[in-house]
């Protein structure tokens, strides 16, 4: 690792250990594995080698933002919403879809 990136690695490990704290194993399992995933490249000096595990370690914490996100987004729509009003609404969503398909005499039987 290049001086360059230094700070940016470990601007990196902080904010995943920080997000590691939701995470559903729980925080040590996360933290072992982040740690281990770190140390396994501690001895690359490669800039653009480095510049890509970088690129990978950012898209690895936007895709835990999104899960985080989309398992508060579940959660408050079933906190709010009977099931039985959500799976009338998908319903309603999927015959909408049948009716907008072209006729080409041809039926959609996963629908």
């Amino acid at each position: 690792m290049t001086n360059i990136h230094r700070s940016e690695v470990i601007r990196l490990y902080k904010t995943l250990l920080y997000m590691g704290r939701d995470y559903p194993l729980g925080y040590p399992y996360f933290r072992d594995r982040c740690h281990r995933a770190f140390a396994k490249n501690r001895e690359e000096r490669d800039a653009t080698k480095v510049a890509t595990l970088l690129r990978h370690g950012h898209f690895v914490v936007a895709e835990m933002e999104a899960l985080y996100f989309l398992k508060k987004y579940r959660t408050m729509k079933r906190r709010y919403y009977p099931e039985e009003q959500v799976d009338a609404q998908i319903d309603a969503k999927l015959k909408n879809i049948r009716d907008l398909e072209p006729d080409d005499g041809k039926k959609n039987k996963n629908l």
